[in-house]
């Protein structure tokens, strides 16, 4: 593969404690029914916008849904401190894979902003030639236009861009995008609901990434 594109949340960066103590601890905060672990690792993979509503165990008004997502980017900043890492080998095969001259992107569900603060304070901000947050779509994951605004961007051939993600909306973007997918077992879903999607790839580590032609 010539070109690589990354989801971040669970495929570069382990952010799931920090997601889930922000999560509910926003929800607390609003005297709403706090969401379990399992419901806030299952929608990591998609915008707060549309995450937030499906948890909701009662509809939410304009106002409150608002405070919520505010409260939530609050505590988020507050908690990533000391709780976001990158997963192993991360650093190895993206160097490896800049060093050989190869295109890297990320296309998050996060907002681009706090996506840089995040690969920023990870070290590898560096490594990509451009990144895609939430805000810079109009159709979220797993609608293709993430993908599509790169491929048309940087003149990417398809055939030669692979997609890596931890979440089925990775697969199911790449698939309707038009381009490989390669999904990481250590994320929010897990190798047999990736394996569902049928994704071109399927690891259990990083590094195995490097062996995919």
């Amino acid at each position: 593969m010539k070109n690589y594109i990354f989801d971040f949340d669970g495929t570069l960066g382990d952010s799931k404690k920090c997601s889930v103590l922000a999560t509910q601890a926003a929800y607390q905060a609003l005297d709403l029914v706090v969401p379990s672990d399992d419901q806030i690792a299952h929608y990591m993979g998609i915008p707060i916008e549309i995450s937030f509503m499906e948890m909701a165990s009662e509809p939410l008004d304009a106002t409150t849904f608002e405070t919520l997502l505010t409260t939530f980017r609050s505590y988020y900043k507050q908690f990533e401190q000391g709780s976001l890492t990158l997963f192993p080998e991360v650093v190895n095969v993206l160097q490896t894979l800049y060093t050989s001259g190869k295109p890297l992107f990320v296309v998050s569900s996060k907002s681009t902003h706090v996506l840089l603060r995040n690969l920023q304070a990870l070290n590898i901000a560096h490594f990509f030639t451009a990144i895609t947050g939430a805000d810079d779509v109009s159709h979220y994951k797993p609608h293709p236009e993430g993908i599509l605004q790169l491929v048309e961007r940087f003149n990417l051939t398809k055939a030669e861009t692979i997609m890596i993600g931890d979440a089925t909306f990775d697969i199911q973007m790449a698939h309707a995008a038009g381009v490989a997918s390669c999904g990481v077992s250590w994320g929010s879903h897990g190798a047999e609901k990736l394996a569902a999607e049928k994704p071109t790839h399927l690891i259990a580590s990083m590094k195995e990434l490097l062996t995919i032609a």
